[in-house]
């Protein structure tokens, strides 16, 4: 019987794109490994592995990291993002129907900040509590809005704000009857969580009109 032949040793795994991208964006920041790591919630050791492609990020990281250096998931993979306008005109923009609510989008898609002017009707969504990464932005611009962060409600007029972090539980319900309007700005990254803020798309995207 002759004897086996020793096995071929694997090759090395490619680097992931990701992994040159996590250390430029890190020092375009002027963050060290040991600050970038603590606010990520990681430790140095792990934030220097995913740096040399020697572990995958998770999706919650990337979300982390994205937010810590001020950017977006999509430029953290290394992906070229598209020309995008600066302005949005009103009659260009478009509203999507989700769980009742009306979504108009007020900004360029895939940036790290996502603005979106939303109807409220009544009794729609108010009973439901989300939590997810990020911050969030609101501006009322007609009737009221009922806010509640954690175990504190807030009774938003129109010209009122609220700007907290979403990892606060949150939600939102319109007081009067004919609904509310508000500005929404939000830093969801373009992820998957959006769903958890958002809700799922109920119907087909559609033209707004505005007169």
């Amino acid at each position: 019987m002759s004897p086996a032949l020793p096995e071929e040793a694997p090759e090395p795994p490619e680097l992931p794109a990701v992994a040159p991208q996590l250390r430029a964006l890190r020092r375009r920041a002027a963050l060290t490994l040991e600050v970038a790591a603590r606010s990520a919630g990681l430790s140095p050791a792990h934030l220097s592995r995913l740096e040399t492609g020697q572990r995958q990020p998770s999706l919650p990281m990337l979300l982390a990291l994205a937010r810590i250096y001020g950017t977006t998931v999509s430029e953290l993979l290394g992906e070229t993002p598209t020309d995008r306008d600066a302005v949005v005109r009103a009659g260009a923009m478009e509203a999507t129907e989700a769980g009742g609510w009306t979504y108009f989008q007020a900004g360029s898609p895939g940036r790290g900040m996502q603005a979106l002017r939303v109807h409220v009707p009544y009794g729609t969504q108010g009973d439901i509590v989300r939590v997810h990464p990020g911050e969030e932005w609101l501006y009322a611009l007609e009737g009221r809005l009922r806010l509640r962060l954690g175990d504190t409600s807030y009774r938003l007029d129109p010209g009122d704000s609220a700007h907290f972090d979403s990892l606060t539980p949150h939600r939102i319900a319109a007081e009067d009857r004919g609904g509310a309007e508000l500005l929404f700005v939000h830093t969801l990254l373009q992820s998957p969580t959006a769903a958890l803020c958002l809700g799922p798309a109920a119907g087909p995207t559609r033209k707004a009109r505005h007169g």
